[in-house]
């Protein structure tokens, strides 16, 4: 495992870490970058997921069962099972690879991973990619659901002046300062904190060591004795920082699904304009 001194040091597993167990029938290699790069060169036995744009933008309670029964159709076809160990990589620590991550601790599953640093990480250790690939062979998937994990709209706006409750907006200073707009409204929710998910990474792409990273998140006010609730645009950076934060071992973490597309596009719900604000 990567040892960078976090309270859950397991959830990233280094370049060694994966080389040593390939060979293990029981894992799931999931490799989360476009069609063209698996091609390219991949991971020995990796399975392709490309899973970016598999987004809900209405997290209402029939959509969101949708979403996640299709999902579950999804892993099934790449083989994949509650009782595999899965390991998530794409070129980097990547916000991709933390969507897989989360999705599958919200089906559930105990035994999910992310490479850390990705397979810029492996390459630079010296192990080798193949471009062979071998067909997945449809496996059952049947998740449990933990909603503890998930935030919908509902549980966004009734954590709003909360003081045990934290919303931390993932997205880019152009997203947040209404430069960069990507729904109906430009804004934040109320209250939300802003710190880019691209913070959480080093240079070249892995996970900052904890007191690092900690200490980046406790200086804004993102403490482990609150609930938190990162959103972006779709869930997918959110989903990178509530992997930061469940590797420094925060209990209470839900990830906002639906995110800024969501409620931007819901009009009847509160923004703040920031940049007006500062």
């Amino acid at each position: 495992m990567t040892d960078k001194g976090y309270a859950n040091p397991d959830l990233l597993w280094s370049p060694t870490d994966l080389l040593r167990r390939l060979g293990d029938p029981n894992l799931r290699v999931v490799d989360t970058r476009p069609g063209e790069d698996y091609a390219a060169g991949h991971i020995s036995g990796a399975i392709h997921f490309d899973l970016y744009g598999i987004s809900l933008n209405d997290t209402s309670p029939a959509p969101l069962e949708a979403f996640t029964w299709m999902w579950g159709y999804l892993l099934e076809a790449r083989g994949i099972g509650m009782e595999h160990t899965i390991v998530f990589y794409e070129d980097t620590s990547g916000f991709k690879a933390a969507r897989g991550f989360w999705f599958l601790e919200y089906f559930g599953h105990q035994d999910v991973h992310v490479l850390d640093g990705g397979l810029r990480a492996w390459r630079a250790a010296g192990h080798p990619v193949t471009q062979d690939a071998t067909p997945p062979k449809r496996k059952e998937f049947t998740p449990g659901r933990r909603p503890e994990k998930l935030a919908t709209y509902r549980e966004v706006l009734d954590g709003i002046g909360k003081p045990d409750t934290v919303i931390l907006d993932t997205r880019t200073d152009d997203e947040w300062n209404g430069k960069w707009i990507r729904a109906a409204r430009p804004g934040a929710v109320p209250g939300a904190i802003h710190l880019e998910w691209t913070n959480n990474l080093d240079a070249g792409g892995a996970f900052k060591p904890a007191a690092e990273l900690g200490a980046m998140y406790q200086a804004k006010g993102i403490t482990p004795d609150k609930e938190i609730i990162p959103y972006c645009q779709g869930g997918y950076r959110s989903a990178h920082a509530y992997l930061a934060l469940r590797l420094l071992g925060y209990p209470r973490l839900r990830n906002y699904l639906g995110s800024w597309k969501e409620w931007g596009d819901k009009t009847d719900l509160p923004i703040v304009e920031p940049w007006k604000t500062a």
